[in-house]
């Protein structure tokens, strides 16, 4: 991966309290608690679908810059599934589609490449993403959440 100097973006957020937020303040949601199962509030397989559309819309609008004039028709539909192993850990599975107006089966196939190529998460790929958890420190303060 590049030096942090030369990322175009970048965003955080933090789950705690039994809620989730981007610490610039644009999304907030409850969380649902895998200790209050019939609880309400976003579950992790709707947050990685959620995500994972997000992504993928925004690669399929730039992609579909070079094949159509309708780009902002493009639609994205993301299916997540959570599996636990034998050995107890979670195993995702992520399926999307990609649509746009006007674009027959060839130019939508092309759509859905080009934009599978742009994703840091293509399924082809799995070396231009990393995932790192480490613990915090104690003496970190936390963020302030924003108001309900």
């Amino acid at each position: 991966m590049g030096d942090s100097d030369t990322w175009i973006h970048g965003a955080s957020a933090t789950a705690e309290a039994g809620r989730v937020r981007t610490d610039d303040g644009e999304f907030s949601s409850r969380l649902s608690s895998p200790l209050a199962p019939h609880g309400s509030g976003l579950t992790p397989e709707q947050l990685l679908a959620a995500a994972f559309a997000s992504c993928l819309h925004h690669a399929a609008v730039e992609a579909a810059t070079d094949l159509t004039d309708e780009s902002h028709t493009v639609e994205v539909r993301a299916e997540t599934r959570l599996l636990r192993d034998p050995d107890g850990r979670y195993r995702a599975d992520v399926r999307a589609s990609v649509s746009s107006c006007g674009l027959n089966a060839e130019q939508l196939s092309a759509l859905a490449h080009r934009a599978d190529l742009l994703w840091p998460f293509c399924g082809q790929d799995g070396t231009r993403h990393t995932v790192n958890v480490v613990a915090a420190r104690n003496d970190e303060a936390p963020v302030p959440a924003p108001p309900p």
